[in-house]
């Protein structure tokens, strides 16, 4: 079966119009619908649309904040943090990013942590925007409301999938790092639960902790846990790793896991670095052009594909949507049909020709 693709433009004003539907102010659906196309056009289609008719669900809930403003706890000139009043993540993030790029050009860093901030959805999303202004951008967040990830030798769930992403300027396009602390996230596991299917390897634990690849153990009472980055053998490396990221988010926003737990959100941490103020932005891509190079040129193992930096399928799949249509996987249009349908918003057609 062929499945369709669509005007990526088209889907960014669905989703803008579905949002505004619900009440959203204009700038603050653009900025969301934004992140969430470049999600699905960058390949993370499980932090893309799919998306869009949960959002609207917590908006309709009174979950997510439409109205308000950000609270500010503490504000110096390279070191900020905000109270997010369960307002839009991916507005706030921008928000951030909004606010943080002129000061790194002026102090060469600065720093932003958002606590109670709602979903933040695909971190690769905001890394295109400062890597193209020459500016290096570290991302992370955690949700301090649930936790479906066990510590290392330990079979309950504590932590998030915890990810963090960085945006690396380089002559030929960034490097786009977007990884969690756990081997899968939650949002890949839901969907597989949902058709009956696993994973292709053991990345979970069930409740008696026993390695898995059923996402079903996920969802038994009591539930079973995802597996931190390394698994069984070496996930003490994850482990640590989702303890920095709870420092950086939770630790520095003063607000994590030790509250009470409020609904599906986030605590976001954002860094700004503009390399002129270091060794310089000349210096800076001499050297990640020469590990680009290395990389790349690197002899494959047998049978193998050419080595890619992080982010070049990415950015290969962006490219390639954009000219000829974003496919969207085969759960989300008919979800956004129905949402559409509901508040009186007509999903886009697809292009013609769709099977190029």
């Amino acid at each position: 079966m062929i499945e369709p693709r669509f005007p990526a433009d088209a889907l960014r004003t669905f989703a803008a119009d579905l949002l505004q539907a619900v009440s959203m102010p204009p700038g603050m659906a653009r900025d969301v619908a934004e992140v969430l196309v470049l999600g699905d056009l960058l390949g993370h289609d499980t932090h893309g649309l799919a998306l869009l008719a949960p959002y609207v669900d917590e908006i309709r809930a009174g979950h997510m904040n439409l109205t308000g403003a950000v609270q500010v706890v503490s504000d110096r000139p390279a070191a900020l943090c905000w109270d997010g009043q369960r307002l839009p993540g991916p507005w706030l993030v921008r928000e951030g990013m909004r606010t943080l790029m002129p000061r790194a050009r002026e102090l060469g860093s600065a720093s932003l942590v958002i606590r109670r901030s709602h979903h933040i959805a695909c971190l690769a999303a905001y890394l295109l925007e400062a890597a193209e202004q020459g500016l290096l951008m570290i991302l992370a967040s955690s949700d301090p409301n649930g936790g479906s990830v066990a510590p290392f030798g330990g079979t309950r769930g504590i932590f998030t999938p915890n990810p963090i992403a960085a945006g690396i300027p380089a002559s030929d396009g960034p490097f786009l790092i977007d990884i969690s602390a756990s081997l899968v996230t939650n949002g890949l596991s839901g969907r597989l639960y949902k058709e009956g299917r696993a994973f292709g390897y053991d990345c979970l634990l069930d409740a008696q902790g026993q390695p898995s690849r059923d996402p079903a153990v996920l969802f038994t009472e009591p539930p079973g846990s995802i597996l931190p980055l390394g698994g069984v053998q070496a996930g003490h490396k994850g482990f640590a790793l989702a303890v920095l990221i709870e420092a950086l988010t939770g630790g520095l926003a003063g607000h994590g896991r030790a509250d009470p737990a409020e609904g599906w959100g986030a605590t976001v941490y954002l860094t700004v670095l503009d390399p002129e103020a270091f060794g310089g932005l000349a210096g800076f891509t001499r050297q990640t052009d020469w590990l680009a190079q290395a990389c790349r040129s690197n002899p494959p193992r047998p049978g193998g594909e050419a080595v890619r930096m992080p982010g070049d399928r990415g950015l290969a799949l962006k490219r390639q949507q954009e000219k000829s249509g974003l496919r969207l996987h085969p759960s989300i249009a008919p979800m956004l049909v129905e949402k559409g349908r509901q508040l009186g918003v007509p999903f886009p057609q697809p292009l013609s020709g769709r099977g190029r």
